[in-house]
């Protein structure tokens, strides 16, 4: 089953702090959860000035409690207190021939 995940960080003076605080921590989850398949592709979100404001991933788990139970319970970003509103949506990825 495949997911969307949107997760926006706060907008205090401290959230990019926070961001980069806990990140190298969030970048080795994130190299955990693509070599296991769970994530499939993954992106920070950027305001008009290029600054990360939060995050997108696209990631296939058998269920939204596994989802919730195997990655957003022990996400850096969540523990951290940088993402401040998570918008978690089901999703089909389309298939496509990349040989063409």
């Amino acid at each position: 089953m495949q997911f969307i995940v949107l997760g926006y960080d706060g907008t205090d003076d401290k959230a990019l702090d926070r961001r980069m605080a806990v990140r190298p921590d969030h970048l080795k989850f994130a190299q955990k959860m693509f070599d296991e398949g769970k994530w499939l592709y993954a992106s920070a979100i950027l305001n008009d000035d290029g600054k990360m404001i939060g995050s997108m991933i696209v990631c296939d788990y058998p269920s939204r409690a596994e989802l919730e139970e195997q990655w957003l319970k022990v996400e850096p970003y969540i523990l951290g207190n940088v993402w401040q509103k998570i918008n978690v949506h089901r999703a089909m990825i389309a298939q496509h021939d990349t040989k063409k």
